[in-house]
């Protein structure tokens, strides 16, 4: 019996940017929030990334992106879908996401893990436009060793970081960083799932991907000027390794 179920992930949210910065993070700019991907070929029927289509484009109102030929046995279709309106005479955003598709096997955990992260990327993509546009980055991502795929594997990761169990989002902290570093930044986001750290320079992200199988995961978001990708991305390795005793 076919396992093929569809699955749609819908969000809307305000943010202190035009629509046009909107537009540009998300098309030229998804390194500073997400991952960095090859910008979509403007128009309609156009190349976008991971071999997907370019369904609608109407900048920058509009953008909806597919796939049909996802890559992965765990999924058939792939759509996003970017509605940006103006609000405040043009210097705040409107936008609705909406992610959808169709899963084809495990659909509870993998829709579980899909909304949770878009509730996270979507909330980076708002740090992103609101500290840091438009600043470039140096983007940086890692992943721990199998030892961090345990249940209770992401709660070492605050322990580490040295956050109190009650520190909340909005939070001000002294964090500890590679090679005990004390990093000074904002918690800007916290919950079972994920820790997203900004400091005046950086967004740090953490992800509790051992909740869906996966070993904890870091990615590194850096808009220093000197700012070094590949630096970061050894230091916070041997760090996350460091954790689970693996260094």
């Amino acid at each position: 019996m076919s396992q093929d179920k569809e699955f749609e992930i819908v969000r809307e949210f305000e943010v202190d940017a035009t629509p046009e910065q909107v537009w540009e993070a998300i098309t030229n700019g998804t390194g500073a929030y997400l991952w960095p991907m090859d910008p979509p070929e403007p128009r309609v029927g156009g190349k976008a990334a991971f071999g997907s289509t370019v369904t609608a484009y109407d900048p920058p109102h509009h953008l909806t992106v597919r796939s049909e030929d996802v890559g992965f046995p765990i999924q058939s279709v792939n759509q996003l879908d970017h509605t940006i309106e103006a609000r405040d005479d043009g210097r705040r955003a409107w936008v609705r996401y909406v992610h959808s598709g169709i899963f084809t096997d495990d659909w509870d955990n993998q829709y579980d893990g899909a909304s949770k992260h878009t509730d996270f990327y979507l909330h980076t993509l708002r740090e992103y436009l609101t500290h840091f546009a438009p600043r470039p980055v140096a983007f940086a991502q890692l992943d721990g060793p199998a030892a961090s795929q345990t249940s209770d594997a992401f709660a070492a990761v605050g322990r580490a970081l040295g956050l109190a169990d009650d520190a909340a989002a909005g939070t001000r902290v002294q964090a500890r960083g590679p090679e005990g570093q004390l990093l000074g930044a904002v918690l800007d986001f916290r919950n079972p799932y994920f820790i997203g750290l900004r400091t005046g320079s950086a967004l740090i992200r953490f992800f509790g991907r051992n909740h869906w199988g996966a070993p904890v995961g870091i990615s590194i978001h850096d808009f220093a000027p000197d700012a070094d990708a590949k630096a970061n991305e050894l230091a916070w390795q041997d760090w996350l390794n460091g954790v689970f005793s693996q260094s």
